[in-house]
């Protein structure tokens, strides 16, 4: 179960980061509010799936969710540019985070 909120937290921490982008510095009111609430929501559950997983593999799970989830969404929604350097970066954050869970 810890894994199940920590994913859910996971996606709602890429859902915050690309609504804050949308919300083009906070001057848009209905993408900050969605920002903000899963920010609130993210952290939640990341406190609760915190409370059986060690720090260092929650957060490192957690941020890699994160991280390559917007640099997905940022791909694919937003036009970002998917260079090899970029493509390769996210890769290297996967295998780290597989790397994680295969040590905790």
């Amino acid at each position: 179960m810890p894994y199940v909120l920590l994913l859910l937290a996971g996606l709602l921490e890429v859902l915050w980061a690309s609504t804050m982008k949308l919300s083009e510095g906070f001057t848009r009111p209905v993408p900050a509010l969605i920002t903000l609430v899963a920010m609130v929501a993210s952290f939640g559950l990341l406190a609760a799936a915190m409370r059986s997983l060690p720090l260092g593999t929650a957060y490192a799970i957690w941020t890699g969710i994160g991280a390559v989830g917007a640099f997905i969404v940022g791909l694919v929604f937003l036009g970002d540019p998917a260079t090899l350097p970029r493509v390769v970066a996210a890769g290297l954050i996967v295998a780290g985070i597989v790397l994680m869970k295969l040590a905790g």
